[in-house]
């Protein structure tokens, strides 16, 4: 009986192990759409001002889903990155697999907006050999 109590008081405290998605929140930012249209238009920048430097947008096949999305969506395609670096208004976000390491470069297409994934670069795991783009990003994909 004291086995089957202490069996259930572990089980009870690794309950409160599990929680869900993390949503970003960035202070000053619109509010992102939760789901692109079908048809993704192309990601575009604003022009550049005395205090704003438009980031420059990766435009390759294969990266249709993930290039313009906020880091919310890249969870929720990708699962919870393994590392997350904020410097200033921009992010980097970086998911593991067998298969390849994904580093998600988000900078904010315009003045106050919420940083979008607008660059993509892909490695092997193992020796850190550039690997192909897109198919890392079918691989990781949940």
């Amino acid at each position: 009986m004291r086995k089957f109590i202490l069996l259930l008081g572990a089980a009870a405290s690794l309950s409160g192990c599990m929680s869900s998605p993390k949503t970003y929140q960035f202070p000053d930012a619109a509010p992102a759409a939760r789901t692109p249209p079908p048809q993704q238009a192309p990601v575009v920048s604003a022009p550049s001002t005395a205090t704003f430097r438009a980031p420059t947008v990766m435009n390759m096949p294969g990266l249709e889903g993930v290039i313009g999305r906020d880091a919310t969506a890249l969870a929720n395609i990708f699962g919870p990155p393994r590392l997350e670096v904020k410097e200033g208004d921009a992010m980097k976000l970086q998911f593991t697999g067998n298969a390849c390491v994904l580093d998600i470069y988000l900078y904010p297409l315009s003045p106050g907006a919420r940083p979008s994934a607008t660059h993509v670069e892909a490695r092997r795991a193992s020796d850190g050999e550039d690997v192909d783009r897109a198919a890392c990003v079918r691989a990781l994909r949940r």
